[in-house]
């Protein structure tokens, strides 16, 4: 088979097969519409390459244009899709203009002026446009991880090879006259190979991000209760404990607020297990939002909840659970019948020194028992220190 042949048909095949493999991602995945537009993109750029050798019966002319539109809007495609994955607003306007003018002129010099060079050059500054767009937007969020700043670096790379190598290639062997012998020249072959270069990379890329996405929410399900929508025991315990080396280090004060439901089990006997969740999830909710971004909220158990607040010492806990008791307990709950009054217990315990997460909680469980066997719906806290923090210095000698 001709080496040439084999060269053209690079490009199609990687494309094709990269558009199939994001299109199965996005059938497993379908709440991630960017992996659907990887995939028209790359299965647009195969048609796009294969329009470049295969003349359809409308004729020469007409068949380069529908390859390059169809290369300008998977172009615009894979520049729209990426933005997205990384949260950023898409610059639909500025990458419709560089593509529509690319467009545009190269019609110009199609069948107004013909001139291939022109429109080779018309068709290269509009990706190598495209690109950078694409880079500047990228460009915030380069330090935000490994694929962030990969696919930055190749959206330089990607604007450098459309400029840049074009007009090397176009000064050193050009211009171009016709398509006799262009499928066979060195701005050809470059283009194909870079362009192959770079599509696997930017897709290994975009596939690596996918596969963290899908990394990401399994260990979002596995550390949070579905219900209430805080950290499971095992998500709370481990952001507790990271959250108290941070301030041990810090030297930032620490303090755990543990909350329980009272008389759930007899609400759930009464109402059903429908109104007891909706209960939960009412409380959870309120927790979280008195909580804010600071602090580390958990149900870690059936109706119990805990919360730690770093900066925040005995008295400013206190504060905190007695305005959580004091909204729940007045509010009312969507689906109980009216009149119906939940209520909720505290126990509030602050750190001493080093002190571990379990013997904290082991303290703001003895304050939260007093607060359930002294008529419930109240705040009680644990004045009580761990041993550690009365041992004396050892006596220095010498």
């Amino acid at each position: 088979m001709d080496t040439g042949l084999l060269i053209a048909l690079l490009n199609p095949t990687i494309a094709l097969a990269l558009g199939a493999a994001f299109l199965v991602l996005w059938f497993y995945q379908r709440h991630r519409p960017y992996l659907a537009v990887l995939a028209v993109s790359y299965s647009l750029s195969a048609v796009g390459f294969l329009l470049q050798y295969f003349t359809l019966p409308i004729g020469m002319p007409l068949t380069k244009l529908v390859s390059n539109i169809c290369f300008s809007v998977a172009g615009c495609c894979l520049a729209g899709a990426i933005v997205h994955r990384y949260g950023r607003k898409v610059p639909y306007v500025g990458i419709g203009v560089l593509a529509g003018g690319g467009l545009a002129s190269f019609c110009w010099f199609l069948f107004v002026a013909p001139d291939l060079t022109w429109r080779i050059l018309a068709m290269n500054f509009a990706f190598g446009g495209i690109s950078l767009v694409v880079a500047a937007e990228l460009r915030p969020v380069r330090n935000n991880g490994p694929t962030e700043k990969i696919l930055f670096v190749l959206s330089l790379l990607s604007g450098a090879n459309f400029f840049v190598r074009t007009l090397a290639v176009v000064i050193a062997h050009g211009p171009f006259a016709s398509y006799d012998g262009f499928y066979g020249s060195s701005y050809w072959t470059t283009a194909l190979l870079s362009h192959a270069l770079l599509s696997l990379l930017i897709a290994l890329c975009v596939f690596s991000a996918a596969a963290l996405d899908v990394l990401k929410a399994l260990k979002t399900e596995t550390y949070t209760d579905p219900l209430s929508g805080l950290l499971n025991r095992r998500g709370f315990e481990e952001r507790g404990m990271l959250l108290l080396r941070h301030c041990a280090s810090a030297r930032f004060p620490v303090a755990l607020v543990l909350a329980d439901l009272d008389h759930f089990k007899a609400l759930n006997d009464v109402h059903g297990h429908g109104a007891g969740d909706r209960v939960i999830a009412d409380f959870a909710a309120k927790l979280r939002s008195a909580a804010g971004a600071r602090g580390v909220a958990g149900r870690i158990g059936g109706e119990e909840f805990a919360v730690l607040l770093p900066l925040s010492d005995l008295a400013a806990a206190r504060l905190f659970a007695e305005a959580v008791r004091t909204v729940y307990s007045a509010g009312h709950v969507d689906g109980l019948p009216q009149g119906t009054k939940v209520t909720a217990s505290f126990g509030v315990a602050a750190r001493s020194g080093d002190e571990a997460l379990e013997p904290l909680m082991r303290r703001a469980d003895d304050a939260l028992y007093k607060a359930k066997k002294n008529g419930r719906d109240s705040v009680r806290l644990s004045y009580e220190r761990p041993e550690t923090a009365f041992l004396p210095e050892p006596l220095k000698t010498g």
